[in-house]
C-alpha cells in the first residue's frame, strides 16, 4: 500500500505560534536594539587590525614581487591580467593565513575568552530540531537516541524536546521514519518530549522547514538547536549551549565547532584529520576577530527562537533561478539579519562534543558542493542589502570567494601558461619604436620567481604548520592522533593528497560557477552518506575530462622547457591521475589500512568506536521489532 503524504498521522504537541515576518533587503530602519549593540572589545579590534593589516601587507608584497618577476619593458594585456589574478588569489590565502596566526596566538597563550552559564533553573526550554530529507532513518534516529540518553543521564531531559522535521518525499523512507520514531519514544521511556512532523509541501527546503517549526511551536521554546542529518552533539555541549544562551540575553546565535568523524574512506579520514588538527586554529582565529559579529554554519548551533522569528524571516530573491528564488545558503543570511537587528552572533570553539560527518569521496563532495556553490553565489545579490554590519558583508564575500577562487586560480594558470608560451615562441623586439642607443632586454628573474613561489607556499601552508605545532604540544591530541610519528605521517600524507586533489577540485568548482552563470539550477538531491567503494569505471567516467586537460597542460609545459614542466608538475600530476586518486581515496578498505598504519587517527575515535563505525547505532533503533 502506498504511503501518501496526506495519510500521515503526525505526532506533535499543541501549537504555540510565533509570528515570523519576512525581512526586507531593500529597506531597513535601525532599531533601538541594533543601536544599543555594544561595541567590540579592544581584543576584537586588535585582532581585526592584525588580520586585515597583515593580509593587505602580504598581498601588496606578493603582487609587487610578481611584478618584479615579470617586469617587462612594454606591459601587455596578458601580463596585466596575470598580475591582477595573482593579486586576487594571493589575497584569499593571505587572509586565511592571517586569521590562523591569530588563532594560534590565542590558543598558545590559552587566552580563549570565558563565557557565563545560567543556573539550571534559568535555562528555559530548548527544542532539538532534526530536519531530514530522504535520509537513512536508522542512522538518524540512532543518533537522536544517543543524544536523548545523554541528556537523561545528566538529568537535564526536562529542558529539552526532540523534533524530527521530515521533508521526505519517498513513501517507503517515510514509513521507516514512523517506525523508528515509535522505537525512539519507547527507548527513552517517555522521559522527554519526542515529536515527528512530515510536511506535505517542502516549501523553501530546510530553511522553510525550520521557519515552519517557529511559526507553529516557536513560542513554547526559548531556544532551538538546529541539527543536520549527520550531526551529533553530546549532552554536555547541549547543556552548555543552552546555559550560555540563557546567560546572555543579547545572544541570537551561538555556534559550536563541529568536528568530523565516523568515516572510513581515505578522503573522509584525511578531511577528519585536517579538521581536528588544523580546524581549531582556524576557528579560534575566526572567533577572535568576528567577536559578537559572527557567522552561522546552519547546524550544531543554538538559536534564540524569539530573535530568529523577529529577524530571521528570509525573503525571496528577485529574478530567475539560479540567482533568484528562495535563498539556498540561508545560514549566512540568517546570521547577517539577526546581527542587523541587534542580536549577537558568535562562536564558542572551545566547546567539545559537537560532531558531523564528511562526504566519503571526492565525487560525493562535488555533488554536495554544486548546491552550495549556487547558494553562495546567490549572496552577490545580498551584499548590498540595507543595514548589514560590515563584518556580515565580509562573511558573505568570503562565502562567494570560496567558490570564485577556483575559476580565478584556473584563469591564473591559463594566463601563466599563455605568458610562458608567448615568451618561448615569440621573437622579442629588442629595439622599440622610439630611438634608443641600447637594446631593451626582456626581463624574467627565475631566482626571484623561485623565492616568490616559496613565499606563496609558506603563506598557504603556515596554518597547517601552526595546527601541527599545537597538536604536538597537546598530550591528549598528540596521543589520539597516534603520537608524534603518527601526527607527522598524517600531516605529510594529508599534504600530499591535498596537493593531488586540489587541482581537481579547482576544475570541479570552476564548472559549478560556470553552471550558475549559465542559469542551471542545482535542484535538491539527497547526500550520499555511505562508505561504499566507488567502482573505478565510475571515477574514470567522472574524471576523464580532468585527466585530458592534465595531459594538455603536460604537453604545453614540456614544449616550453623542462623548468616550466617541473613548475606545473604538481598540477599536471593531480589532473592526470585524478581517476586513480579519486577511486583510491573513496575506497574504505584503504582507509582502514591507513588507520592500522597509524595515519589519519583522531582523538575522538577509540578502537571500540572505530569497530562500530559508521553508524554506532543502539539496538533499539536498528531492531525496533525486538
Amino acid at each position: 500500500m502506498a504511503f501518501q503524504v496526506d495519510e500521515i498521522v503526525n505526532h506533535t504537541p499543541p501549537q504555540s505560534p510565533l509570528a515570523m515576518p519576512e525581512q526586507s533587503l531593500e529597506a531597513w530602519q535601525q532599531t533601538d536594539a541594533a543601536a544599543a549593540m555594544r561595541r567590540p572589545s579592544a581584543a576584537v579590534h586588535l585582532a581585526r587590525l592584525f588580520v586585515f593589516g597583515l593580509a593587505g601587507l602580504l598581498t601588496a608584497a606578493g603582487t609587487y614581487g610578481m611584478y618584479e618577476v615579470i617586469s617587462p619593458v612594454d606591459v601587455t594585456w596578458l601580463q596585466v591580467v596575470f598580475a591582477a589574478l595573482f593579486a586576487l588569489t594571493f589575497t584569499w590565502i593571505s587572509f586565511s593565513c592571517a586569521s590562523a596566526i591569530v588563532g594560534f596566538v590565542v590558543l598558545l597563550r590559552n587566552a580563549v575568552p570565558a563565557f557565563s552559564v545560567a543556573a539550571q533553573k534559568d535555562m528555559g526550554r530548548t527544542a532539538l530540531l532534526m530536519p531530514v530529507y530522504n535520509e537513512n532513518p536508522e542512522a538518524v534516529f540512532a543518533t537522536l537516541e544517543r543524544m536523548g540518553r545523554s541528556l537523561v543521564w545528566q538529568g537535564m531531559q526536562r529542558h529539552f524536546d526532540i523534533f524530527i522535521l521530515s521533508d521526505t518525499r519517498k513513501d517507503e523512507v517515510a514509513a521507516q521514519e514512523q517506525e523508528c520514531f515509535k522505537a525512539l519514544r519507547k527507548a527513552l521511556h517517555g522521559e522527554m518530549g519526542i515529536y515527528y512532523r512530515r510536511r506535505a509541501d517542502n516549501h523553501h527546503r530546510k530553511a522553510g522547514n525550520i521557519a515552519d517549526f517557529v511559526k507553529r511551536w516557536g513560542k513554547a521554546y526559548d531556544h532551538m538547536i538546529v541539527l543536520d542529518a549527520d550531526s551529533e552533539m553530546s549532552g554536555e555541549i547541549l547543556v552548555a549551549l543552552a546555559g550560555a544562551m540563557a546567560a546572555d540575553p543579547k545572544a541570537g546565535i551561538i555556534q559550536s565547532l563541529p568536528l568530523l568523524r565516523n568515516r572510513w574512506t581515505p578522503y573522509a579520514r584525511m578531511t577528519q584529520f585536517a579538521g581536528r588538527v588544523y580546524g581549531p586554529v582556524v576557528a579560534t582565529g575566526l572567533a577572535a576577530w568576528h567577536g559578537r559579529d559572527g557567522n552561522y554554519w546552519g547546524h550544531n548551533a543554538i538559536i534564540r527562537t524569539r530573535a530568529f522569528a523577529e529577524a530571521g524571516g528570509l525573503p525571496e530573491l528577485k529574478g530567475r533561478k539560479p540567482f533568484g528564488g528562495h535563498i539556498l545558503s540561508h545560514d549566512f543570511i540568517e546570521a547577517a539579519l539577526l546581527r542587523r537587528a541587534g542580536w549577537a552572533v558568535y562562536m564558542l570553539p572551545q566547546l567539545r562534543g559537537s560532531y558531523e560527518e564528511t562526504p566519503p569521496s571526492l565525487i560525493d563532495l562535488a555533488a554536495r558542493d554544486r548546491r552550495w556553490a549556487q547558494g553562495n553565489l546567490q549572496h552577490m545579490k545580498i551584499l548590498n542589502a540595507r543595514g548589514l554590519h560590515w563584518v556580515s558583508r565580509v562573511h558573505l564575500l568570503q562565502g562567494i570567494m570560496s567558490y570564485l577562487a577556483s575559476p580565478l586560480w584556473f584563469l591564473l594558470l591559463v594566463a601563466g601558461m599563455g605568458l610562458a608560451l608567448v615568451a618561448r615562441y615569440t621573437e622579442p623586439n629588442y629595439f622599440g619604436d622610439g630611438f634608443s642607443l641600447f637594446p631593451a632586454w626582456p626581463v624574467f628573474d627565475p631566482e626571484l620567481a623561485l623565492r616568490l613561489l616559496m613565499v606563496t607556499g609558506f603563506v598557504l601552508y603556515l596554518p597547517k604548520v601552526l595546527g601541527l605545532i599545537l597538536a604536538l604540544r597537546d598530550r591528549e591530541v598528540r596521543k589520539g592522533c597516534g603520537g608524534t610519528m603518527g601526527l607527522l605521517k598524517s600531516v605529510a600524507m594529508e599534504t600530499f593528497l591535498s596537493m593531488l586533489l586540489s587541482p581537481v577540485m579547482m576544475l570541479v568548482q570552476s564548472r559549478f560557477v560556470l553552471d550558475v552563470v549559465l542559469g542551471r539550477d542545482s535542484g535538491w538531491n539527497t547526500q550520499n552518506r555511505d562508505d561504499a567503494a566507488i567502482p573505478f569505471a565510475v571515477t574514470l567516467r567522472r574524471h576523464w575530462g580532468h585527466a585530458t586537460l592534465g595531459v594538455l597542460f603536460c604537453c604545453a609545459s614540456f614544449a616550453i622547457s623542462w623548468a616550466t614542466f617541473l613548475w606545473f608538475l604538481p598540477i599536471v600530476a593531480g589532473l592526470m591521475l585524478s581517476p586513480v586518486v579519486s577511486w583510491a581515496t573513496g575506497n574504505p578498505e584503504l582507509g582502514r589500512r591507513l588507520w592500522r598504519a597509524n595515519v589519519f587517527c583522531i582523538p575522538e575515535e577509540t578502537p571500540r568506536q572505530v569497530e562500530l563505525m559508521p553508524e554506532q547505532a543502539p539496538v533499539a533503533i536498528l531492531h525496533p521489532a525486538e
